[in-house]
């Protein structure tokens, strides 16, 4: 997960890519239906979220997921766990906060994507891009499903894109949200329980929010 440098006079950015996060990896039917979402867009990365707080088996769950996800060119990050991710042949870790970033940075470096959310304000996220995160997130709902107005996140993504090198990945709530970010210089967009609740299925849904993904043309 790597984006380009850039500047705040840099208005040329790529498009933004999919971040898909997954429902607790003991959903029914969630190969089928993961394999179905990762087939339907260019999707950069899936997040895999362990089905409890102390399930034993989320290693063997990620394995049994990995192939698939890795042989379409995706790269598989586990939630929160990153002493996971070498046993579970994962791409890297997500988690939440200064503190398990530092944790997990000497678990995880040089080999593996480190990335970090909760971050509470920009001080936290230019702390997170100092100490290493391969990218900071900004959106994600809190295990309350708690988060700041959607405003707040547009305006930190906005000026996080203007400023630093260090990707960024906006948290959409809804593909109601996809274009805003997007437009605001998320270099990612993460997607998770609208992907998985929607009846048209996950493969109608990412194919939606690709189409939202292209950044407006720049004023001549």
């Amino acid at each position: 997960m790597t984006a380009p440098p850039r500047s705040a006079k840099d208005h040329g950015r790529s498009a933004p890519r999919l971040y898909l996060v997954t429902p607790p990896l003991d959903a029914p039917g969630l190969a089928g239906k993961l394999a179905a979402a990762l087939d339907a867009a260019d999707v950069a990365a899936v997040l895999a979220r362990a089905p409890a707080a102390h399930d034993a088996t989320v290693i063997d769950r990620v394995r049994a997921i990995a192939p698939m996800v890795q042989e379409r060119g995706v790269a598989l990050l586990i939630d929160a766990k990153p002493a996971s991710v070498m046993p579970a042949g994962a791409d890297g870790a997500h988690v939440a906060g200064i503190a398990a970033l530092d944790a997990a940075l000497p678990v995880l470096k040089p080999g593996h994507i480190a990335g970090c959310g909760g971050l509470d304000s920009r001080h936290d996220a230019m702390t997170a891009g100092e100490r290493g995160a391969d990218y900071v997130m900004f959106g994600e709902p809190d295990p309350d499903g708690r988060r700041p107005a959607f405003e707040a996140i547009v305006d930190r993504v906005t000026w996080w894109a203007e400023l630093f090198e260090v990707p960024c990945v906006g948290w959409a709530l809804s593909l109601d949200e996809v274009a805003a970010l997007a437009t605001a210089g998320a270099d990612f967009i993460a997607l998770g329980d609208p992907v998985w609740t929607d009846p048209r299925g996950p493969g109608a849904v990412l194919a939606a929010a690709a189409a939202q993904l292209r950044r407006p043309e720049p004023a001549s």
